[in-house]
C-alpha cells in the first residue's frame, strides 16, 4: 500500500453536509464538495492487511485496495480503470449503496473503517468530469439479439455487459423513462438523474437500444420477445408488502411508491405540483427503512406539518453485538441525511387500525407497542397491554418492502416458474427453469435486496447469456451459483 502507516496517522473524515436550513429548500444532493487531497488522505487509510476482507464484503468482488491504492498515489486514471472492471455504475453504488465492504474492512475491528464509498464516488466523479468515462465500442458483431425487460440497476449492467460482448440488445422499460427505481423510487436529494442521463448516453453511444412505454405483457405483446435468441428478465421485486387493518381504505393513505414518483416527476420538469403531497399535513410513515427515509426527506421538502417514522422491531443498538460480529453487516442505530431534517422515529410500535372522518378521509391511526420475542424457532411481536395510543394524522406512506416481482402480465404470459417465496425460480446460469433462453437477474429472481447486489446478479447473468449464445464467455461474473438463493 502506499502509506503503511497511513491508518493509524489518519482520522475517518467525510464531506460535510449541506446546512439543513439550505438543503430542505431545494432538491440537490445533501454534501457539499470534498477537496481531492483529502480525498488521498482517505484512501491513505487502507491498511496493508492481507486478507481484504472488504471483497468479502462486496458482492461485485471490487478491487477496492488496488484503486485505494491508485488514489493514494494520485493516479485517478488507472484507479476508474481498476474500478470499472468489476462495477459498471460507481456512480449509483457510490451514492446509493450501505456499503457491506466497509463493515467487512479490517480496520473496523477496533477503528473506523475506510471511507470506501467516498472515495469510489469522488472516483468516479472525477472520471466524468475528466472526459474518462467514453463509450466501449465492441469490436465485432455477433450477429445474436437479446431483450433486457427492466432499466434498473441489473438491466442496465445486463445490457450494458451484453452490448459490449457484440449482442445486439434492446432495453424494454414500461415507464416513460429509463432508470426503473433509479429514476422514480430514488428522490433526487440522494441522487440526482443526471447521473442516469449521462450512463444511458454511454450505452446508447455503445450500441444499446432503448424503448420506454414499453410493458411487455401489457401494451408490448410476449410474442414480440420470442424474435430474440435471448431474454433477459429484469423487472424488478415490485410488488409491495401491504397493511391489511381496519381503515385502510381511508383516502389519504398510500404506499410508498405511489408517493415518491411524483416528486421526481416535478424535478423532470413534467409538473409544478405533485398530486400527491405531503404540505401541511401530520405524516406518518410506517417502515423504518431506506425508503422511509426517502418518504421523509421528500415529506420535508413538500412542506409536511410534522413526521413521524414507525417501526415494528426495537431500536437498535448503538454498536455491533455479539450477534454481530465482524465482518458481517452490522444492523445498528443509523442516522440519514433525511433523518437530521426533522422526524419523530417510533421503535417497537404495531399499527392497529386507522380512523376516518365523514368524508372517508384519514385522520389518526392507532397503535399499541410490541415486545419481540422468538416462539418455536419464529420472530413475533406481542402486544404490551396498557400501551395504546392514537396518533393524529392526515397521510400515511406505507414503506414496509417488497414482496417480489409483479405476477401480472409478463411473469403470467410466460408462464415462469416460481420459488416458494414467489420469485423467479431459476439454475445456477441465471436461466430460469423450464424456459430454454430466458434468464433473470436482480430482485426478480434474487428477492428485495441491494443496489450492489443488483449490479453484481446483472453482470453475472449477462456472462451466463454471452455463455448460452456463444458456447463460452469473456464475461466476468461476480456471483458463484452458492452465492444465488435458490428459494
Amino acid at each position: 500500500m502506499g502509506e503503511t502507516t497511513g491508518f493509524m496517522k489518519y482520522d475517518r473524515e467525510l464531506p460535510k453536509r449541506r446546512p439543513i436550513p439550505v438543503r430542505v429548500l431545494d432538491w440537490n444532493e445533501v454534501y457539499e464538495d470534498f477537496p481531492q487531497e483529502k480525498v488521498r488522505t482517505q484512501a491513505a487509510r487502507c491498511m496493508d492487511c492481507g486478507i481484504p476482507f472488504c471483497h468479502t464484503g462486496c458482492p461485485l468482488g471490487n478491487l477496492i485496495p488496488e484503486w485505494n491504492d491508485l488514489v493514494y498515489r494520485d493516479q485517478w486514471h488507472a484507479g476508474i480503470e481498476r474500478l470499472h472492471a468489476t462495477n459498471n455504475f460507481p456512480e449509483f453504488t457510490g451514492r446509493l449503496c450501505p456499503a457491506p465492504c466497509e463493515a467487512a474492512c479490517v480496520l473496523g475491528i477496533n477503528e473506523l473503517p475506510v471511507a470506501i464509498k467516498q472515495v469510489e464516488v469522488e472516483l468516479i466523479d472525477r472520471a466524468w468530469d475528466e472526459g474518462w468515462v467514453v463509450p466501449v465500442v465492441p469490436s465485432e458483431k455477433t450477429g445474436k439479439r437479446v431483450a433486457v425487460v427492466g432499466s434498473g440497476p441489473s438491466g442496465l449492467a445486463a445490457a450494458q455487459q451484453l452490448t459490449r460482448a457484440g449482442h445486439a440488445v434492446v432495453v424494454y422499460e414500461r415507464a416513460d423513462r429509463i432508470g426503473g427505481l433509479l429514476r422514480y423510487g430514488i428522490p433526487e436529494f440522494k441522487m440526482e438523474k443526471r447521473h442516469i442521463e449521462r450512463r444511458v448516453a454511454q450505452m446508447e453511444a455503445e450500441g444499446t437500444e432503448f424503448r420506454t412505454n414499453a410493458s411487455v405483457g401489457d401494451n408490448v405483446p410476449v410474442d414480440e420477445l420470442r424474435a430474440y435468441d435471448a431474454v433477459v428478465l429484469a423487472g424488478g421485486a415490485t410488488a409491495w408488502r401491504d397493511l391489511p387493518v381496519p381503515g385502510r381504505e381511508f383516502e389519504g393513505i398510500y404506499q410508498a411508491m405511489e408517493f415518491l414518483p411524483w416528486a421526481n416527476r416535478v424535478q423532470e420538469g413534467d409538473m409544478a405540483e405533485p398530486p400527491l403531497t405531503a404540505s401541511g399535513k401530520r405524516v406518518v410513515i410506517i417502515g423504518g427503512g431506506d425508503t422511509g427515509a426517502d418518504c421523509l426527506g421528500t415529506s420535508i421538502r413538500q412542506g409536511a406539518a410534522s413526521v413521524h417514522q414507525f417501526e415494528i422491531l426495537p431500536r437498535p443498538p448503538d454498536a455491533r453485538t455479539d450477534g454481530m460480529p465482524w465482518p458481517t453487516y452490522p444492523m445498528i442505530y443509523r442516522v440519514s441525511s433525511a433523518h437530521e431534517e426533522g422526524c419523530e422515529r417510533v421503535y417497537a410500535v404495531n399499527t392497529e387500525c386507522f380512523l376516518g372522518d365523514d368524508d372517508g378521509r384519514v385522520r389518526a391511526l392507532r397503535a399499541h407497542e410490541v415486545e419481540q420475542k422468538v416462539v418455536d424457532g419464529r420472530m413475533v411481536f406481542e402486544k404490551i397491554e396498557g400501551s395504546d395510543f392514537e396518533l393524529p394524522c392526515e397521510l400515511v406512506l406505507l414503506a414496509m418492502g417488497f414482496v417480489g416481482p409483479q405476477k401480472q402480465g409478463l411473469l403470467e404470459q410466460l408462464g415462469v416458474e416460481l420459488t416458494d417465496r414467489g420469485n423467479v425460480a431459476r439454475d445456477e446460469n441465471f436461466r430460469v427453469r423450464k424456459l430454454e433462453n430466458v434468464f433473470v437477474a436482480g430482485d426478480m429472481g434474487r428477492g428485495q435486496s441491494l443496489i450492489v447486489w443488483a449490479i453484481a446478479e446483472g453482470r453475472s447473468c449477462a456472462a451466463g447469456v454471452d455463455r448460452f449464445l456463444m458456447g463460452e464467455t469473456a464475461l466476468p461474473a461476480p456471483l458463484t451459483p452458492d452465492a444465488i438463493p435458490m428459494r
